[in-house]
């Protein structure tokens, strides 16, 4: 499969147990993605994840050209550093802390450039 025709790999982060990302934010950017009718794939807590070293923790961080969305990005990066798995530098976290929920998911479904 070239790049072009590769599967969007995005990742939400619903931010369950930190509470730290606006409710409104989250909402929104979940579901504009359900509603774009793409894959993607949504977990309750990257924090959590981290802390139990879940095993999926691994297979995201392996993913090419992951897009995530949670919260500030240096923190997304070192809660899969602490679980083991570092990101790949191709992966773009979007921050739904800072960011506008349109502004995330515009990045989270723009096209790659192949």
């Amino acid at each position: 499969m070239t790049a072009s025709t590769s599967p969007l790999r995005i990742l939400y982060c619903h931010c369950a147990f930190a509470r730290v990302v606006p409710g409104d934010v989250k909402a929104a950017v979940l579901d504009q993605l359900s509603a774009a009718a793409i894959e993607f794939e949504a977990v309750p807590d990257l924090c959590e994840m981290s802390a139990r070293r879940d095993p999926r923790i691994a297979a995201l961080a392996a993913t090419p050209g992951l897009r995530i969305a949670a919260c500030f990005p240096r923190a997304v990066r070192g809660l899969f550093e602490a679980a083991g798995s570092p990101l790949a530098e191709d992966t773009s976290v979007l921050n739904m802390r800072t960011q506008a929920a349109p502004d995330v998911v515009e990045s989270l479904l723009a096209e790659t450039a192949g």
